[in-house]
């Protein structure tokens, strides 16, 4: 036992694959709503257009670091499996790609162009935001089926598209909720409320698919005493979404009480259904193909990388919690000057 923990062609691919999962989680999370209010912009007026671009100004350049950060972890420390995953998943990855550029040429060009033309800038925002999530959510959902472009499969793929699209659009409303007051917040309940039942829908058909497909993974969550002690996770989900359901129901609440809470009960769904689909897949980082210790670089590679990673992580989160402490509380006015 001693010897496999002081090998580090043992534990190093376990840590690299941790700091990966890591980055994505937290890509999901914060960059999933800033996504999810590009995808709600269509539904407001200019003013509070204005109002949610405001709300993720200051976050949303950096909260898009952590997919840098596990892309990179991905190529440096699992460069086989980077190969193939990127390979199968080429087209949503440039659509993806395109998506974030135009995305980012849109957040800053509608704020410099004449008011004429502010509708246009407005609409390729929105069109950058839909287009990156339904990618993430098809890949998502083609990396579950095996990296396998058949007809079933795509269609899997295509439905978790919409999905994740809209726990994205839920999760952005939530943060209009807690960054937003009077009028627009409760669009944004409102706005939560539908969101909610597609993400559902989402997570519920992620659940039952990926046991599904492998037989292994089947055997992970069924066999006992495995059933027993993962039963608390889809027990917490189920709760989680119920209490979402009845704390937007009850919003707003006197004195803007508990804005909070919508996208911190929203941002526990994630976290659970990312566990679950991290214990489900562990140690595959290429479904049913190929482990982390297969596609692992050398480890005198990774011991230079995991030098480097322990300077820049505590970085990234130094910078996101200042940015997150300096401009807390509601959303202002938008300006440039």
């Amino acid at each position: 036992m001693m010897t496999s923990l002081g090998d580090p062609t043992v534990w190093l691919p376990v840590v690299f694959a941790g700091l990966m999962g890591l980055s994505i989680l937290i890509y999901v999370i914060l960059d999933g709503f800033d996504l999810g209010v590009g995808l709600l912009v269509v539904r407001a007026d200019d003013a509070e257009k204005d109002r949610m671009i405001s709300a993720i100004g200051p976050f949303w350049d950096a909260n898009e670091t952590w997919l840098v950060l596990a892309v990179g972890l991905l190529l440096v420390a699992f460069p086989v499996a980077h190969g193939t995953i990127l390979t199968a998943l080429y087209l949503p990855v440039a659509a993806l790609l395109i998506a974030l550029v135009l995305r980012g040429v849109a957040f800053e060009f509608r704020a410099k162009v004449a008011p004429p033309r502010k509708a246009l800038w407005n609409a390729l925002f929105f069109t950058g935001s839909l287009i990156a999530s339904l990618s993430q959510g098809f890949m998502l959902g083609l990396y579950i089926m095996g990296l396998e472009w058949t007809g079933p499969h795509v269609l899997f793929a295509a439905l978790i598209a919409i999905c994740l699209s809209a726990s994205y659009a839920l999760i952005g409303a939530c943060w209009l909720i807690y960054k937003t007051s009077d009028d627009l917040q409760k669009k944004a309940i409102g706005w939560a409320r539908t969101a909610l039942v597609f993400a559902l829908v989402g997570m519920a058909a992620v659940s039952l698919a990926t046991p599904a497909v492998s037989p292994r993974i089947f055997d992970k969550w069924f066999q006992v005493p495995e059933i027993l002690l993962l039963a608390p996770l889809p027990l917490f989900s189920a709760l989680l979404f119920t209490l979402l359901y009845f704390v937007l129901k009850a919003m707003p609440f006197t004195g803007d009480r508990f804005a909070w809470a919508p996208f911190a009960i929203t941002a526990g769904v994630f976290l659970l259904g990312y566990s679950g689909l991290a214990y489900s897949f562990y140690p595959y980082v290429v479904p049913e193909k190929m482990t982390i210790y297969e596609a692992a670089a050398a480890p005198e590679s990774l011991m230079i990388i995991l030098a480097g990673t322990l300077v820049v992580l505590p970085v990234i989160l130094g910078y996101s919690a200042f940015a997150y402490t300096v401009f807390r509380g509601k959303a202002t006015d938008l300006r440039y000057d």
